[in-house]
């Protein structure tokens, strides 16, 4: 039962940033979009399809005016009247693909086609910066992804991974945008970075860029890949810091402007919401949960300790809501999982049986997708950790190799939902007692 509780709660933070709403709903607001002689639509991300079907929604009389293109995961493309959505990546592969590179170029050619008085609009959601790939002359596509490999094996930030990705693009740090010349350019945005950065988000194809090429370089050195990164990365990287080629943009004009229409916190505010009225106590820990999984995991273990002998700070029974996004540092022989997998095996095993009586904990993806797998995370209670230990699964030797996916697989515990059409980070859901 709580489980299923647990799955209703997070779904209902999903279902609260549904692109196709979010969009018609900010389409709607903005009187440019009624009156301009031609919109361009552009963009990528994980919720492509439904922020696209928001703007044909909103839009409907104009259609005729309206021509575009959107990078989405294959499996989202379902034909519209107008903006052609194009399968940039197969489902479940969060890399980008020379099917990605296509598409991106095809919409840089499109933006120069605008005249003077037409409008553009650029979707942008999570996963945008592997759908929207364009690697700078003298670069491949290999190259850019032994670069960002290496970042997200070392535990790179995202911030960190994306100002050496926005200096290895033609369209990433502003430079989308300085391909576009008419009267306005409006980025819709559905954040999946903590703290909705608008210069990070999908890398910032249409934000001007504070970083630097010095910044990409520092940030490769930082964690000791300068050295191991393909040697044309390094001689772009180089030549950038010399001012051989150009920067990204430092500067856009007034007429880009940007809207952050659905985020993190918005999903925490439905969730709880939900909670509430199931009759849970609800601490919402808020949007900004960040740093190594595990860690995470073993702080949040000692809080439902807390709460569970002296019933503070909230008694049951209790519903715990994490925001954010976590990450997890790989080695060399690391199994198959996710952030959120991961987060739920250390959870348990650091709880430990006897404290999992009363306790629920489901944490998954917005999206659907956790890491390279089918799962959105995992969801456990202490049923199926019962379920492990009877199969002899030792969860510290699971989580030493990063292999939470296969300890899930055999305990019962994968949380799969299918691509969701959208992404705002990860929702954690703890439940502890029952109403």
């Amino acid at each position: 039962m709580s489980r299923a509780l647990a799955e209703a709660i997070w779904w209902a933070g999903v279902r609260a940033v549904d692109p196709a709403l979010l969009v018609e709903q900010a389409v709607r607001s903005e009187p440019a979009l009624y009156q301009a002689p031609r919109i361009i639509v552009v963009g990528a991300g994980k919720a492509g399809a439904g922020m696209a079907a928001g703007v044909e929604k909103a839009l409907a009389d104009r259609l005729d005016r309206l021509v575009g293109l959107i990078n989405v995961p294959a499996g989202l493309t379902a034909p519209l009247h107008r903006i052609r959505l194009h399968a940039a990546r197969p489902a479940g592969v969060n890399e980008p693909r020379p099917e990605g590179v296509a598409g991106a170029e095809a919409m840089l050619q499109l933006l120069r086609t605008a005249g003077p008085q037409d409008v553009a609009l650029c979707l942008l959601s999570g996963g945008g910066s592997a759908l929207l790939p364009a690697p700078a002359p003298g670069l491949t596509l290999e190259d850019k992804l032994a670069v960002t490999r290496l970042l997200h094996r070392s535990g790179a930030t995202i911030a960190e991974i994306n100002c050496v990705r926005k200096h290895l693009s033609q369209v990433k740090g502003g430079r989308l945008a300085q391909a576009f010349r008419g009267q306005l350019l409006l980025t819709l945005i559905i954040s999946d970075v903590i703290g909705d950065p608008i210069d990070v988000i999908a890398s910032g194809p249409t934000v001007a860029d504070p970083t630097t090429y010095a910044d990409a370089c520092h940030v490769l050195q930082r964690y000791g890949l300068w050295t191991v990164i393909p040697a044309a990365v390094r001689q772009h990287l180089e030549a950038g810091c010399r001012g051989e080629i150009p920067e990204t943009a430092k500067v856009l004009p007034p007429s880009v402007r940007h809207r952050i229409i659905g985020n993190n916190r918005l999903a925490l505010d439905a969730a709880r919401q939900y909670a509430t009225a199931l009759g849970y106590q609800v601490l919402d820990c808020g949007a900004f949960i960040e740093g190594e999984t595990r860690w995470v995991a073993q702080v949040c273990a000692g809080l439902i300790r807390s709460i569970l002998q002296d019933g503070q700070p909230v008694s049951p029974p209790a519903c715990l809501l994490m925001g954010g996004e976590t990450t997890v540092s790989l080695g060399p022989d690391s199994g198959q999982g996710g952030r959120n997998q991961e987060f739920v095996l250390a959870l348990c095993g650091f709880l430990g049986t006897p404290h999992l009586q009363a306790v629920t904990v489901l944490s998954g993806g917005t999206d659907g997708e956790d890491g390279p797998t089918d799962a959105a995370g995992a969801v456990a209670d202490a049923e199926i950790w019962k379920t492990a230990s009877q199969a002899g699964l030792r969860w510290q030797d699971y989580l030493a190799r990063h292999d939470s996916y296969t300890f899930w697989k055999q305990a019962g515990g994968l949380f799969q939902t299918g691509l969701t059409g959208t992404n705002v980070m990860d929702l954690r859901v703890i439940l502890i007692g029952t109403p």
